[in-house]
């Protein structure tokens, strides 16, 4: 029998139309501001090819411990673009293998007043089961600077 997959939720609520959030998700230059970026480093690739069976890649040069740095790889593979509702994509990262991808599937609906709420699902093989608290707060994180960024009038 095999194990369950790993589910985690994100959810985020946007004082931005539906079509503006899910616009981000897509544009190389709004994706490379929140996407996968941290505190101090540096995008140095963004690419999107933004259709069905397109994907993503995303790498940033973050500083490291004991004096070094490395680049932070973010791949993805777009399974659904319904736009501005839904958005599902294949994701790995270094130092995944090539075939190890989860599915991450984002739902935008409209919020009663105004704004959105955005729901992130990551489906993950249970191998990456100690990964789910990390990984639950790198999505907080981008989530919380792609409000930033929308909320703020840059985007």
């Amino acid at each position: 029998m095999s194990e369950a997959p790993v589910i985690l939720t994100v959810t985020r609520a946007f004082a931005a139309a539906p079509e503006r959030v899910f616009d981000a998700w897509l544009d190389p230059a709004m994706a490379g501001r929140f996407l996968f970026a941290t505190p101090g480093g540096e995008m140095v690739k963004v690419e999107i090819d933004a259709r069905v069976g397109g994907g993503f890649e995303i790498v940033e040069r973050r500083p490291g411990g004991n004096g070094g740095s490395g680049d932070a790889h973010h791949y993805g593979r777009y399974e659904v673009i319904d736009r501005p509702e839904r958005l599902v994509f294949l994701f790995r990262a270094d130092p995944s293998g090539e075939e190890e991808w989860t599915r991450v599937s984002i739902a935008i609906a409209p919020a009663d007043g105004g704004g959105c709420v955005l729901t992130l699902t990551h489906e993950m093989d249970p191998q990456w089961a100690a990964y789910e608290a990390q990984t639950r707060k790198g999505w907080t994180m981008i989530l919380g600077s792609l409000a930033t960024l929308l909320e703020n009038g840059h985007g």
